[in-house]
């Protein structure tokens, strides 16, 4: 099963989106769109820069997690990763981004 965009609507009206792997997982988390046009314009990006290395940012939270973010070419960030245990599961999360987001389906559940 490949991988999809789920678009939803938050408590506060806002709109943000998941990407999420075949297995249904959450890879990649947007953040918060006053609109669902903008949000789907994140989709687009993520797309768009999925497969480009160097648009990822391979952080490490304030507890010590491995995270990453995904960078539009005008350097904003356009989602972010959970928080994993190791190095590998990052590494291996950013991959999964590679392969999925590039043609995943867009679900509206606004």
């Amino acid at each position: 099963m490949a991988g999809k965009f789920e678009v939803k609507t938050a408590k506060n009206g806002q709109t943000h989106f998941n990407l999420l792997a075949g297995n249904g997982q959450i890879i990649l988390q947007s953040e918060m769109y006053e609109s669902k046009a903008s949000a789907l314009n994140g989709i687009a990006s993520i797309q768009k820069n999925a497969s480009m290395d160097d648009r990822y940012d391979r952080l490490v939270s304030k507890s010590g997690k491995p995270y990453f973010v995904i960078k539009a070419g005008n350097h904003q960030v356009i989602g972010q990763s959970q928080q994993y245990e190791a190095e590998a599961g990052r590494d291996n999360g950013i991959e999964s981004v590679k392969k999925n987001a590039p043609g995943a389906e867009v679900v509206d559940l606004t």
